[in-house]
């Protein structure tokens, strides 16, 4: 199993929104994506804004291609949630599930 972590830091007047567009949309396609196990969103305020830190479950390295494409790495953040961040991670990092 292979745990993906990505980071944005989230305007505070947008952290709600960019929550919101995570359980409807997001997550929503996720589930449809063979291979995707569960994801969970962790959040704490800091000066600038608010971190997120999106935490998915995968069965495999390979299964990760039917959401990232080919460059399995590569952030998927879509125009409007890029609008809604003071910054974020442009890459993904993947760590097996050793327990």
């Amino acid at each position: 199993m292979i745990s993906r972590h990505w980071r944005g830091l989230a305007k505070p007047a947008q952290a709600d929104a960019y929550v919101e567009h995570l359980r409807t949309e997001t997550f929503p396609a996720l589930k449809t994506i063979p291979g995707f196990i569960s994801a969970s969103i962790l959040r704490r305020s800091q000066a600038l804004g608010v971190e997120f830190l999106v935490v998915t479950r995968w069965a495999s390295l390979e299964s990760i291609h039917g959401f990232a494409g080919e460059d399995a790495e590569a952030a998927v953040v879509p125009r409007e949630v890029q609008d809604m961040m003071v910054e974020y991670d442009r890459s993904a990092r993947h760590y097996e599930v050793v327990l």
